[in-house]
């Protein structure tokens, strides 16, 4: 691991090292990529505005999510099926976070149980769900997650329907028998044609999900509920008034709605509807630690990494996740060090300067 020098090499690696169906799970998005490619292309279009003569000889890189220390505002996203990737699995992963002191949130459609995570190490997690047309399934889980000391929900609310990811389609996707899901509904799906994945969500997932649900939801859990899928500051305003406890901004991964917008270009957006009232975090794009200062810059709390992970775990296992982490938190203090910010706290929106604020300045 020594050669590689930046996140975005394990990406190649990860490529090698996995069946191309899974390859093409992990890395597709919905349709002509279009959103994919620009979660990633729109932070190139955010330059800086670096201070100098600060006193930047200690970084402190800390910070608090739903009152929870991490060591940086990099956490770990929710993504399926870690043992597709690599055997250990999400315990794996898990593992990383915790010796990066940071949050892991634990995918609904996770390979291991939630059980076996919550075992593997002692750290702070939260748990994604789905509601399922079974309200009981998802609310056992819910259960399960809280006995088991999860610390927050997660709920993901972008996919009434599974977005349309041509490569799933073509390479008739698997979808695996879930352990979570054992003696409750079967998971495993061996397409005759078409994606194994996009057949089991439509038969599983809820398409009449609405902002009613957040109340069924809170009225099964005490944990702090945050929601995930969120893009404009409609939304946002929603999210509030339905009294969720915090909101990330994501068009998951590029995998649902091709031409939604880059996460990081309405960030800002849904910050100003927000005010301050819950913490608002940033997934999607996300592979340097100048995107993450970029974000931060733009009010978010705190960033979450999906693809990166990921990769890192299928080239070099629970290394290369913990690897992954700390390149990007290392890239974080730089670009801070850089920039005259030694804590979180100095990092201000005259950091930045977007895309439409240089078109602006040369009307």
């Amino acid at each position: 691991m020594d050669q590689i020098v930046n996140v975005n090499e394990f990406q190649e690696l990860a490529k090698r090292a996995l069946p191309k169906m899974y390859y093409d799970f992990y890395s597709g998005g919905a349709e002509d990529q279009h959103t994919l490619k620009d979660n990633v292309e729109a932070f190139t279009r955010i330059l800086f505005r670096p201070r100098v003569l600060v006193d930047v000889s200690k970084i402190d890189m800390s910070t608090r999510i739903l009152g929870y220390p991490i060591s940086a505002p990099i956490m770990i996203a929710p993504t399926a099926m870690h043992m597709l990737a690599h055997p250990q699995g999400e315990t794996a992963t898990a593992k990383a976070a915790a010796a990066c002191n940071t949050i892991m949130i634990v995918s609904y459609m996770a390979s291991c149980t939630i059980e076996e995570v919550a075992s593997s190490c002692n750290a702070v997690r939260f748990l994604q769900i789905y509601v399922y047309k079974r309200r009981d399934v998802t609310a056992q889980m819910v259960k399960r997650a809280e006995k088991a000391g999860f610390k927050a929900i997660v709920m993901t609310v972008d996919v009434p329907k599974l977005g349309r990811r041509e490569a799933d389609i073509k390479n008739k996707m698997v979808s695996p028998q879930l352990r979570n899901f054992e003696g409750l509904i079967s998971t495993k799906v061996i397409p005759s044609e078409g994606s194994g994945v996009e057949a089991l969500a439509a038969s599983t997932f809820d398409a009449s999900l609405t902002w009613k649900d957040i109340e069924w939801l809170r009225s099964i859990t005490k944990l702090p509920i945050m929601v995930k899928g969120i893009l404009t500051r409609e939304d946002a305003l929603k999210a509030v008034e339905a009294g969720v406890d915090g909101i990330v901004v994501s068009n998951h991964g590029a995998r649902q709605l091709d031409y939604s917008p880059a996460t990081i270009t309405v960030l800002e957006e849904i910050v100003h509807a927000v005010g301050g009232r819950i913490p608002v975090l940033l997934d999607g794009g996300v592979r340097r630690g100048t995107d993450v200062f970029k974000a931060l810059a733009l009010g978010a709390q705190a960033v979450l990494i999906g693809r990166p992970v990921v990769y890192g775990l299928a080239a070099k296992g629970e290394d290369g996740v913990r690897k992954v982490i700390e390149m990007l938190q290392s890239e974080l203090e730089l670009t801070m060090a850089l920039s005259g910010c030694p804590t979180i706290d100095d990092i201000t929106r005259n950091h930045v300067k977007t895309e439409n604020e240089r078109l602006h300045s040369m009307l």
